[in-house]
């Protein structure tokens, strides 16, 4: 049927596939940094206590004293193409462009900072996308990563008239996929090593124990991915988590007293692994890989290697197309 002349242009219909990651500031800058600290610690998700006691702290304490002190880190990290968590995960988004056919659009959003998961969301239903796969990439699922991209998503959402169809990617934290692309990497990268760990840490972000005793799988999903990739290996692996904020009690073994008292016990020798990560950050390029070599010198270790994360390395790459293939599965040829 021939339109009307008066009818609005309609983009030819297409599937959108949304990368979402947490968030970066603009630049490695006090200001930028605070900017994105605000936006970050204010979301009930991430900070789980009464607003009118939190936020006196985050105004007057933590927006003051933190962003100069966070500032400095980024700066050890930042690359000539901007933070080392967007870059690398535009480079995933530009990796998956055509993996999945023609009428796939691949877009990558931050949830804090930019580019804003609303922002990119509603460019690609601009751009014809009535279906979309919104895919946070965090293998362990967590209310303060996970929910919280998939909240946004539909806060987008409900501003819109006429909506996309939405699907969203579950946790991948024991997909087959996802831990044979582990092992793939942590061999290729211990090979490459001038020596031989004593031991292997896999770190997680960590998270208040709270979240645990509320019902969050987290702390579950991080112990079955450090045995499926222990058993993969063929090797053991020492758990444990890092990124402690504030006083609350956190999921434990920290990660910071772990590398501290690991050469007193004869471990003089590891390497740190980091599969919660699907993209270097500032938490691992910094606290791990500067911190974490830092902390474990000082106490008398001699050889220390952080490990890379899956990033848009060939193998990383291939794990992702083929568990965004399986959640496009319907959609992808329908378009």
């Amino acid at each position: 049927m021939t339109p009307p002349g008066d009818h609005p242009t309609i983009p030819t219909r297409k599937v959108g596939l949304l990368l979402v990651n947490l968030g970066t500031p603009d630049a490695a800058e006090a200001g930028a940094v605070r900017r994105y600290l605000a936006e970050f610690l204010s979301d009930p998700r991430v900070i789980e206590i009464p607003r009118f006691v939190w936020k006196p702290i985050l105004h007057g304490i933590i927006l003051r004293t933190r962003p100069a002190k966070s500032a400095h880190a980024y700066k050890q990290v930042w690359r000539e193409d901007g933070s080392p968590l967007a870059a690398i995960t535009r480079e995933q988004a530009a990796a998956l462009q055509g993996a999945f056919g023609p009428d796939v659009i691949v877009d990558y959003a931050m949830r804090y900072g930019r580019p804003a998961l609303g922002d990119r969301l509603r460019a690609l239903k601009a751009a014809g996308c009535e279906r979309i796969l919104i895919a946070p990439l965090y293998p362990q699922y967590c209310a303060a990563t996970t929910a919280t991209a998939n909240d946004a998503a539909f806060a987008a959402l409900a501003q819109m008239r006429w909506q996309p169809a939405l699907r969203t990617l579950p946790p991948y934290h024991d997909d087959p996929a996802y831990i044979d692309a582990l092992k793939t990497s942590v061999e290729a990268s211990l090979a490459a090593l001038d020596f031989e760990p004593q031991a292997i840490l896999a770190s997680f972000h960590g998270m208040p124990q709270r979240t645990l005793e509320l019902g969050d799988p987290y702390h579950c999903h991080c112990q079955k991915t450090a045995r499926l990739l222990s058993e993969a290996l063929g090797r053991e692996l020492t758990i444990t988590f890092q990124s402690r904020f504030g006083r609350a009690k956190w999921l434990e073994p920290a990660t910071d007293t772990v590398l501290a008292g690991l050469p007193a016990k004869g471990i003089t020798r590891i390497a740190l692994v980091a599969p919660g990560f699907s993209a270097d950050c500032v938490e691992t390029l910094e606290e791990l890989s500067i911190r974490g070599r830092e902390t474990f010198v000082a106490a008398g270790g001699t050889d220390f290697a952080a490990l890379p994360c899956l990033n848009a390395s060939h193998v990383g790459v291939a794990m992702l197309k083929k568990i965004l293939a399986r959640e496009l599965a319907g959609w992808a040829d329908a378009a």
